[in-house]
């Protein structure tokens, strides 16, 4: 009489042929979980301090110093080389950065990068933006990347930004952080008026010039002076930061929410906050970088990581990954490390070579929304890091399509490493789509595939990713890094 407990024919079979994506929670050990909840708390700390681009690349430039990373231009400007070993960066503009870890052998070889995008959907003003109407002074905007208009009515935003003077003396703002600080928000319209609001489709309840931000309602006590309220709000922004009306010309001040990242759920298994995209893969792109190899020792090939700025309106200028920002860091890279011998073919060479992951998030299947999603090939909370073979809209125009090769070659180094991993699709096909920076790394020749955090709420004010999914995505950028 066979063993109940023995397998089935059917059932070894299946364990062998099919792909079965399990919950990390379940597999994790205890060791595991308290490692990324702890990952999880400096990611929160390290959120809540750099909520635009600037600032986070702030952020990283100073752990970069700790870990001594040199900038590159110090090497460049004496005639130095850089060895295996070495630690070199280039901050572009305080808006992006690039970093490498010089391996043991030559760039012509090929290079390991980690690449992701440190901007986020925000509402930024314009260059004339302070205006009074009707005992208000109010801030006109102009809204940054994809977002529903609505969602950013009626909840705390707070200001964040840079003001550079006559004189070029460059000022931060920051209101709205701190517990004392005021905050500022877009008025919406109470539901016994909006009859007629709510009759229209969504994208139409509020205009991109509708979403002016309430700055003010006091008035200058002055009987001959003209506007007051607006003239009230100058002179606060004259006293605490030295700014007059014409600075916003060439000011880059933008709002964001003013909340806190904090953790979502009984069980604390979840994190929300505003900036997850790109941010949450920034941050595990990044800090893999820096702990794949200890000081003093050299990786195998020269490692990169690319923090880019603009992905959110199409990766342009001179901080986008449209940019030659990554090829001519690596020019620079061969021409200290690689010496006079190294040409521009040997570059070419070297981008060939090279494989990069696009660091980008990804959108986690919604119950609530259900229909928009293709449940076999969705990414789901909790199962680890998402990869997806390609991107783009309809019919995956716009986007970058990982090879086979190089698809399975990332797969079996995860699996190596014991990294759980799952398939991430963005919904239904017709249904939408999107694009990354993977296309403009291909552009240069190298493999490039597409890997990252599953997220709900994608471009609203407060997304949410799991714990356990940046962690396992922070594994899993270490062992490509190491490895590739």
């Amino acid at each position: 009489m066979a063993d109940a407990n023995e397998k089935t024919q059917g059932q070894l079979l299946s364990e062998k042929l099919s792909f079965k994506i399990k919950n990390v929670w379940e597999t994790a050990g205890e060791k595991e979980i308290a490692q990324a909840c702890g990952f999880a708390e400096e990611y929160k700390r390290f959120l809540d301090l750099g909520k635009t681009e600037r600032e986070f690349t702030g952020l990283c430039l100073q752990a970069l110093r700790e870990e001594g990373f040199a900038p590159i231009e110090e090497a460049l400007d004496r005639g130095g080389v850089l060895k295996p070993g070495d630690r070199v960066y280039r901050n572009l503009r305080d808006k992006a950065l690039l970093c490498a870890i010089i391996g043991e052998r030559p760039l012509r070889d090929g290079l390991a990068i980690a690449g992701a995008h440190v901007d986020s959907p925000r509402i930024d003003l314009k260059t004339n933006p302070l205006y009074e109407d009707s005992g208000f002074a109010l801030f006109d905007t102009h809204y940054y990347g994809g977002i529903k208009h609505y969602q950013w009515t009626a909840i705390p935003l707070a200001m964040h930004g840079v003001v550079v003077g006559r004189d070029g003396q460059k000022k931060n703002l920051c209101v709205g952080e701190d517990a004392g600080d005021p905050v500022f928000t877009i008025s919406d319209l109470l539901p016994h008026l909006a009859q007629e609001q709510m009759e229209k489709k969504a994208s139409d309840f509020l205009g991109g010039e509708e979403l002016d931000i309430l700055a003010g309602s006091r008035p200058y006590r002055d009987e001959k002076a003209e506007e007051k309220v607006k003239l009230t709000v100058l002179q606060i922004l004259n006293e605490t930061c030295g700014m007059t009306e014409e600075d916003f010309a060439s000011a880059e001040i933008e709002f964001v929410p003013a909340f806190k990242a904090r953790d979502v759920g009984l069980d604390r298994s979840m994190i929300g906050a505003y900036g997850h995209d790109d941010r949450s893969c920034a941050y595990a792109a990044f800090f893999a970088a820096l702990r794949c190899a200890p000081p003093g020792s050299a990786p195998e090939k020269t490692i990169v990581c690319f923090l880019s700025d603009k992905e959110e309106v199409g990766s342009m200028g001179n901080t986008g990954a449209e940019s030659r920002a990554l090829e001519n860091f690596l020019a620079y890279l061969g021409r200290l490390a690689g010496g006079t011998g190294f040409s521009p073919e040997d570059l070419r060479r070297a981008l060939e070579k090279s494989s990069m992951l696009s660091a980008d998030v990804n959108a986690a299947y919604d119950p609530n929304f259900a229909q928009v999603y293709d449940k076999k090939t969705a990414s789901w909370f909790g199962k680890g890091m998402a990869l997806s073979k390609y991107t783009g809209r309809r019919g995956k125009l716009g986007g970058s399509e990982a090879n086979a090769e190089f698809c399975r070659r990332v797969q079996a180094i995860l699996d190596r490493n014991g990294v759980r991993w799952q398939y991430g699709n963005l919904g239904k096909v017709d249904k939408g789509g999107g694009g990354t920076i993977a296309l403009y790394a291909a552009n240069l020749g190298m493999d490039v595939l597409d890997c990252g955090i599953p997220v709900l709420s994608m471009h609203s004010p407060f997304e949410v990713i799991s714990k356990i999914d940046l962690y396992t995505t922070y594994r899993g950028y270490l062992a490509f890094l190491k490895e590739a």
